[in-house]
């Protein structure tokens, strides 16, 4: 059984073999063939190309062919340079900071642009790098003295890759020596809008009264004042802040100077001064179809107003005018409230005007007294006919001039252009402030006869 085995596995072994042995061949056989072939085109190509290269017929385009190998092999470095020039690109980087090589401290420097403009070239790559860094311009000074020199602006920090053309490239630089001069400190009052009108800003305290402040002789001699510029923000009670200290010049621009200290501490007590005060109504114009204003009334009869003490010393009343012009019948008017010169806010902004019209007459007031007003030189006026009193129409409704007397009226004669000699003056009245009936003369003018300088001012109605 054992013999059957082995001599089984022999047979397959030698069958293997015999097939291992036929591929072998066959695989001979095809690279053989491969040979030839390969034997056959070279054999053919090398015939062609000695067709041509030996044939008269090709020979110009050979070596037209030949010569432009030979052109390319020996520039080939300024090709390359050319094809590389051809891809270059510019961008022009915009308010690049001027930095000054100097001492600052102890000089004075003008006439150095604090930006420039760069205009970067190279391939697109490097142009983008160098775009988004951060170089900067530079004037070197180090080697000049004082006075005034023409100097390079040096672009740096844009990277080797590239080339930067500075735009302006130089400079006419000024040099001078600075010096040391004090100043009287002064202050102004900022953001005075971002703070609530009923506060108001008292005195400021400085730390100090004065200030040094360091530059050429020349530009110490413009400044006119050295203000701290006090920021009143939101600000709502008594404060403290360390305030920026900036020069002016006598027109109001600032001088570039260095001010030591650079900020001024300063207390700034805040208070709300206010007041309360009647809102009268004051009548504008006239109604139509012959009507007059019988009476207008507010809907609040008082305010109360913010601002400074000396403003609020001053005022007496708000007035709100109401223009009835051409007005036919009753009406509620909404009018807003004008802030005095002084005062920054009211506790109220709009009234609502409640006006009646009645029929409107007039009434006649007889001998009404003459005075003279504004009469600084102590001129003595008088009159060829001593006319001293004159008649006054009164326009309203029947209610408002039944009111009216002769001292509820004041006429007068402006003295203060008046100069000695015999000249017609202009008779003024004082209208009723409001304006509920209205006053007129039919003869305005007076002929008067005016002295020199008297020893008494002239009495009213003399």
């Amino acid at each position: 059984m054992a013999n059957k085995k082995k001599h089984h596995m022999d047979h397959n072994k030698l069958e293997l073999a015999k097939h291992l042995a036929n591929q072998s061949k066959r695989i001979s056989s095809q690279y053989d063939r491969f040979v030839q072939k390969i034997i056959h085109f070279i054999h053919y190509a090398s015939t062609g190309i000695d067709r041509v290269l030996f044939n008269a017929k090709y020979a110009k385009v050979v070596s037209l062919i030949l010569a432009a190998l030979l052109y390319v092999v020996v520039n080939y470095n300024d090709i390359t340079s050319l094809y590389q020039t051809s891809l270059k690109t510019s961008r022009t980087v915009q308010n690049v900071a001027v930095y000054v090589q100097y001492d600052t401290q102890e000089y004075e420097i003008s006439g150095i642009p604090t930006t420039t403009d760069v205009t970067i070239t190279g391939d697109a790559t490097s142009v983008t790098a160098a775009s988004t860094i951060n170089g900067k311009v530079v004037a070197d000074l180090t080697n000049l003295t004082e006075g005034t020199h023409a100097v390079t602006l040096i672009a740096e920090g844009f990277g080797d890759s590239v080339s930067t053309i500075v735009n302006p490239s130089n400079a006419v630089v000024t040099i001078k020596k600075k010096v040391t001069q004090q100043f009287s400190l002064s202050y102004d009052i900022i953001h005075r809008d971002k703070m609530d009108g009923i506060y108001n800003v008292g005195t400021p305290q400085f730390a100090s009264s004065v200030v040094d402040v360091r530059a050429s002789q020349d530009t110490l001699n413009q400044i006119a004042f050295v203000k701290a510029l006090i920021d009143v923000s939101n600000q709502t009670a008594d404060f403290e802040q360390d305030a920026k200290l900036v020069a002016y010049d006598a027109n109001g621009q600032i001088v570039n100077v260095d001010i030591e200290p650079q900020s001024m501490h300063v207390y700034v007590p805040v208070t709300s001064p206010n007041k309360t005060v009647p809102i009268e109504v004051k009548i504008k114009g006239t109604p139509g179809d012959n009507q007059a204003v019988a009476s207008a009334v507010a809907d609040k009869q008082t305010v109360t107003i913010y601002g400074t003490e000396s403003a609020l010393l001053e005022i007496e009343k708000v007035t709100v005018e109401v223009d009835v012009s051409n007005l036919t019948k009753d009406t509620t008017v909404s009018q807003d409230i004008t802030l005095p010169t002084g005062i920054t806010s009211a506790t109220v902004s709009t009234v609502s005007v409640d006006v009646k019209l009645g029929a409107a007459t007039t009434r006649t007031i007889t001998s009404v007294p003459i005075n003279y007003k504004n009469n600084v030189h102590n001129y003595k006026a008088t009159q060829e006919d001593n006319i001293t009193t004159m008649d006054v129409e009164v326009f309203g409704t029947q209610d408002n001039i039944s009111k009216i007397t002769a001292n509820d009226i004041y006429l007068y004669i402006d003295m203060s252009t008046a100069e000695p000699g015999q000249h017609e003056f202009e008779v003024m009245v004082e209208q009723p402030s409001t304006g509920l009936v209205k006053y007129s003369l039919k003869n305005n003018k007076l002929t008067l006869t005016v002295l020199g300088d008297q020893n008494t001012q002239q009495k009213e109605g003399e």
